[in-house]
C-alpha cells in the first residue's frame, strides 16, 4: 500500500508533473529473487526502452560489470542497472501500490489468489486514472510469485497467451507489460509524426468530377451509376485521403478519360464511310 504523502519518492519533494504524462510518479520495477543475472539485464533494458529508470531487486544475485546482466542491458548498463537498489519485499508492500505479475493457468476464481486479474492494457487504463507511487512486481524465473506474496499485493496482472503454453519468460513478460504502459512513461518515441491531413474538399470534389466522367463512359445505366457514386463517396469519406493521394487518384481518372476520348475518336474514324471527312 502506498504512502499517502504525494511528495515521497520525488526528488527534493518536487511534485512537478512528469513531462507529457500528467503524472508525478513513474512506476518502479521490482524483481523478487531473480535467479539469472541475464534476466535482470533484460528487464533493465526494457525499462530504458520504455522510459523507466527505478529498478529494485529483492535478494538479487551478484551483478558484475563484466557479467551477463550488463551484457544484456544495452545502454541501461549506464544508468538503470548500476543504480538498481536492493530492497525487501516488506519495504515494497509498505511503500507502494503494488501490481504483481503472474501466469493464469485456468485456475478456478473461487479458490485462487490470482483473481481478479487485469491484462496489461487494463492496468494501463487503471493507472491513467490515478497518480500514486506504483510498483510493478515480477517474480522468480522458475516459480514466479508465490500465493503468499500475491495475497499481499494490491492488484494482479496477467498477460493473455495461448492456453497450450501461457507461461512467459520473465524478460518477455516485463517487456510486454512495460510496452503497454509506455503512454504513461514515454513522452515522445522515435517514430515520425503520422498524423494525416485530409485533402481539402475542393480537391476531393475535383476527383469526384473526373470519376463521374469516367463512370459515364463505362456504365450507361443511371441507377447503377448512382449506387456506385454513393459507394465511392462512402469509401473516400472513410479513407480521409491526403492531398497527394487524392491528386494521384484524380490524375489516374483524368488520364483514363483522355484515353477513352482518344479511343472514341479513333473508333469514329475507323467507322467513317468512304468520302466522309472525320474532321467536319
Amino acid at each position: 500500500m502506498a504512502d499517502d504523502d504525494p511528495t515521497v519518492g520525488s526528488e527534493n519533494g518536487d511534485t512537478e508533473r512528469l513531462a507529457g504524462t500528467g503524472r508525478t510518479h513513474d512506476p518502479i520495477v521490482v524483481v523478487v529473487d531473480p535467479e539469472t543475472p541475464g534476466n535482470v539485464g533484460t528487464i533493465a533494458r526494457a525499462m530504458k526502452n520504455f522510459g523507466l529508470s527505478d529498478l529494485k531487486l529483492v535478494n538479487p544475485p551478484e551483478l558484475h560489470e563484466d557479467g551477463e546482466a550488463y551484457g544484456f542491458a544495452g545502454h541501461a548498463r549506464e544508468d538503470v542497472l548500476p543504480n538498481a537498489e536492493a530492497v525487501t519485499f516488506e519495504e515494497v508492500v509498505e511503500n507502494y501500490h503494488t501490481i504483481g505479475t503472474t501466469a493464469i493457468t485456468n485456475d478456478d476464481s473461487r479458490r485462487h489468489v490470482r483473481f481478479p486479474f487485469k491484462t496489461p492494457v487494463e492496468v494501463r487504463e487503471s493507472l491513467e486514472t490515478v497518480d500514486t507511487r506504483t510498483a510493478l512486481v515480477f517474480g522468480r524465473e522458475g516459480t514466479g510469485l508465490d500465493n503468499e506474496e500475491l495475497a499481499r499485493l494490491d492488484e494482479v496482472c496477467s498477460i493473455p497467451a495461448s492456453a497450450e503454453y501461457p507461461v512467459l519468460n520473465l524478460g518477455q513478460a516485463a517487456t510486454i507489460l512495460l510496452y503497454e504502459l509506455r503512454t504513461l512513461t514515454v513522452e515522445e518515441t522515435q517514430l515520425p509524426d503520422v498524423e494525416r491531413e485530409r485533402a481539402d474538399e475542393a480537391a476531393i470534389d475535383r476527383f469526384y468530377e473526373f470519376f463521374e466522367t469516367f463512370h459515364r463512359s463505362v456504365e450507361s445505366r443511371e441507377h447503377k451509376r448512382e449506387k456506385t457514386r454513393v459507394m465511392m463517396r462512402r469509401l473516400i469519406g472513410r479513407a480521409h485521403p491526403t492531398e497527394r493521394e487524392i491528386t494521384t487518384l484524380t490524375g489516374i481518372f483524368r488520364r483514363a478519360n483522355d484515353l477513352i476520348g482518344d479511343r472514341s475518336f479513333g473508333d469514329h474514324v475507323d467507322g467513317a464511310t468512304d468520302g466522309d471527312d472525320p474532321s467536319t
